[in-house]
């Protein structure tokens, strides 16, 4: 069972990215030219995006994989084209229109609309969760992270914002901003508690790999929880 602020966050995602950000998320996803802040993002995700896909096995055939808030699409792309039988969610309708008008013919992705937990989904040997957890609490997170490893074969992969002190200050900052001009707030997660966390919702499994991005305005840290 999912928390209220996991419901309500995941509401404010759906109408911020469906009623403001979609043109601005197609363009910062391909390769239209962008300002310099918005550069840095690219760069930024781009390394991410890469660091996740070198987690998963080279050839995925026959491997089932859940691209948990998939975005515009270009992990669960390359996840299908190693083999992968993909589906990709997002809570962001927009986003996935774009995802599907962009991704080759013939791969093996179900897109769709909704909410990662959704119990239909199924079973996954691998799930990917990039960036779309950065708005929720610790304890959201890790409840999320339980939720998906009950019904996960293999690996876990997910990113949180880092509670570093350069990072608050670019939050207090944005806070200056005009409300309307604002994303969903990006919430700091402390590691070691998060670390904590997982190790008490999930004793079965074990932490992995981690690493941290910064690329100057993208700040992201990736941490691998093995299911198996």
């Amino acid at each position: 069972m999912t928390t209220a602020t996991y419901d309500r966050f995941r509401g404010d995602l759906t109408a911020y990215f469906d009623r403001t950000a979609s043109k601005a998320w197609e363009q910062l996803t391909s390769d239209a030219p962008v300002s310099g802040i918005r550069a840095t993002v690219r760069a930024g995700r781009t390394e991410m995006r890469d660091t996740l896909l070198s987690w998963l096995p080279a050839d995925m055939t026959g491997l089932r994989l859940l691209d948990a808030g998939c975005g515009t699409g270009a992990l669960a792309v390359e996840a299908a084209q190693r083999g992968a039988n993909v589906v990709a969610i997002d809570v962001a309708g927009s986003l996935v229109k774009i995802a599907r008008d962009r991704a080759p013919q013939g791969l093996n992705i179900d897109w769709r609309v909704g909410d990662m937990l959704d119990p239909s989904l199924g079973r996954f040997d691998h799930v990917v969760a990039m960036d779309s957890l950065i708005h929720y609490k610790t304890f959201d997170i890790v409840d999320v992270i339980r939720t998906l490893g009950d019904r996960t074969g293999r690996s876990i992969a997910f990113t949180f914002a880092p509670q570093t002190p350069l990072l608050m200050a670019m939050l207090g900052i944005g806070r200056l901003f005009p409300r309307s001009d604002r994303s969903p707030a990006i919430i700091p997660v402390p590691e070691r508690l998060l670390r904590t966390l997982i190790r008490s919702a999930l004793p079965a499994a074990r932490i992995g790999r981690s690493t941290k991005i910064s690329a100057s305005f993208y700040k992201s840290h990736a941490l691998e929880v093995l299911t198996a």
